[in-house]
């Protein structure tokens, strides 16, 4: 059961990246899956999540700014960003849980490694 993060890297403010989070050997349409990030010497945080319903959250510093969604043909969850912040600087992780509180990274049971965002001029 592994899950691979990918699409990081160094961008600048007011542009765009598009995460990707791989399942392999389990079928992610049977989970929620969550993005969560951590920038240095911070906690790891909840940015957004997507129930096996289709229902969306976010936390409030990306509303309007971060998309999640899946592609279950691909076994794929997405995680668009646009516009980056400075402050979205990050090391992203996503993870599934089949919790139906989904904020919390305790819910969480399969993390993958994470991915580095990098937002500066």
């Amino acid at each position: 059961v592994q899950l691979q993060a990918s699409g990081g890297g160094l961008v600048q403010p007011g542009g765009s990246l598009r995460l990707s989070c791989a399942a392999s050997k389990f079928m992610l349409a049977d989970y929620a899956i969550g993005w969560f990030r951590q920038a240095p010497g911070k906690e790891r945080e909840f940015v957004a999540s997507h129930s096996w319903r289709g229902d969306t959250d976010y936390t409030d510093a990306v509303k309007g700014r971060f998309t999640i969604s899946r592609d279950n043909a691909k076994n794929t969850v997405y995680l668009q960003m646009h516009p980056l912040k400075p402050e979205d600087t990050a090391v992203y992780y996503c993870a599934t849980t089949t919790s139906r509180y989904q904020r919390g990274r305790f819910s969480y049971d399969v993390w993958g490694q994470g991915t580095l965002v990098t937002v500066s001029s």
